[in-house]
């Protein structure tokens, strides 16, 4: 027999009628004779309920007082041309009709500001996290804007744009600064806070909301018109607006769980953050040679999809195909890299990494950035039908 639930108006009216008069009789039924007190049971719920809600909202004030200090604001200046506009008598009847144009020429250069973003400190000697798009463009100065109001220059120190995170500095010590969690233990459903310049113009806004999903690969455009693939980001439905850029994802106590980077277009409370462990990696790199240094193999490869498999006929539905591209700069493997002196060859399909199988939700980049420049790793290829197994030392790579 097939089920025939129709979501109609006066089934919907009718089931609420239902409900509310069984709610009612529920409420009387719990109402003393002689007066309005609930019953023990009810009485304890709802204290219980206002319980909870009460150090709820104090653990995320408080956690929002913490790391307050350490969010900063970033402007960003440039001159750019005055443009002038002239009228000009282009009457081609001696001046009867007197129609005038408008000309425009470029006449001086006048600094400007021309946009913003979020970012936070994470040492006592003023190294800060944003994200690289924020500070991408060599020709304009950057101003820092700390929780205190005080105004601070700036020094780019490195930027990373396969996984668009920047590194600054601004001078003097004794900063407030933030820590990092571990993003590899987050849950869907987790409570967080982002903190940032919201619009570029209202500093240090606070949001609440929970993790919506992990491991999502995103395609994150600028509004200048760049656009590259962030994978394994923390999707998150606290509000994340243009401005929040390089502001801090927090779990409750106060750590950060990811760095805000995107938030999807037309929609509602759907934003994007780049996990915590891969900032950290860039950090670690920052402090330890002054500059970001990513592990590489020395690749080109697509990440197969059943549609892939099907399309190519592919031995595997899953994994890492290593194949080149259009022209003699996108080989399929970099001559005299690492994955070369390992025997890697154009066709084949890495299928593990040090035990983890690649899939559309780990992919092969995401588990080489979560090793180091020098480490041996043990991969699984498939070629030809037979599977073999090799080991790769990882190559240093600065993404410059």
């Amino acid at each position: 027999m097939n089920n025939i639930f129709h979501k109609s108006p006066f089934f919907i009216s009718l089931a609420t009628s239902l409900v509310t008069t069984l709610i009612v009789i529920s409420v009387f039924a719990s109402i003393s004779v002689g007066g309005s007190a609930l019953s023990p049971i009810a009485e304890e719920t709802r204290r219980a309920e206002q319980a909870y809600l009460g150090e709820t909202e104090s653990v995320v004030v408080d956690t929002v007082k913490h790391a307050n200090p350490a969010v900063i604001s970033i402007t960003v200046r440039k001159n750019v041309p005055l443009i002038e506009r002239y009228y000009e008598d282009e009457d081609l009847f001696g001046g009867i009709f007197g129609v005038p144009s408008e000309r425009y020429e470029e006449r001086n250069f006048e600094e400007r500001e021309i946009g913003g973003g979020s970012g936070f400190l994470i040492s006592t000697d003023g190294y800060i996290v944003t994200n690289r798009h924020v500070v991408e463009d060599p020709n304009a100065t950057y101003t820092v804007f700390t929780n205190d109001g005080k105004k601070h220059d700036a020094e780019i120190i490195d930027k990373d744009p396969a996984l668009d995170i920047a590194i600054i500095k601004i001078s003097g010590g004794n900063h407030p600064y933030l820590s990092f969690a571990d993003s590899n233990n987050l849950e869907v459903g987790q409570s967080v806070i982002a903190i940032g310049n919201a619009l570029g113009e209202f500093r240090n806004t606070v949001s609440t909301g929970v993790i919506s999903g992990l491991g999502r690969t995103i395609i994150a455009g600028s509004l200048g018109g760049q656009s590259e693939v962030v994978d394994q980001a923390i999707q998150t439905d606290a509000a994340i607006n243009f401005g929040n850029s390089g502001g801090p994802l927090l779990d409750l106590s106060g750590r950060v769980v990811g760095m805000n980077v995107a938030v999807a277009s037309g929609s509602q409370n759907v934003g994007f953050a780049i996990p915590s462990n891969n900032i950290k990696s860039a950090v670690d790199s920052v402090r330890r040679q002054g500059k970001i240094i990513r592990p590489y193999m020395g690749i080109r490869y697509v990440q197969i999809t059943p549609e892939i498999a099907e399309e190519n006929s592919l031995s595997s539905s899953r994994g890492a195909w290593v194949v080149s591209g259009v022209g003699p700069v996108e080989r399929a493997v970099v001559p005299g890299g690492p994955a070369d002196k390992s025997g890697i060859k154009e066709g084949d399909i890495i299928l593990e990494i040090d035990g983890v199988e690649i899939t559309s939700g780990k992919s092969l980049s995401s588990l080489v950035r979560d090793k180091n420049a020098g480490d041996v790793i043990t991969l699984v290829v498939l070629r030809d039908g037979r599977q073999f197994t090799t080991s790769v030392k990882l190559g240093e790579f600065a993404p410059r």
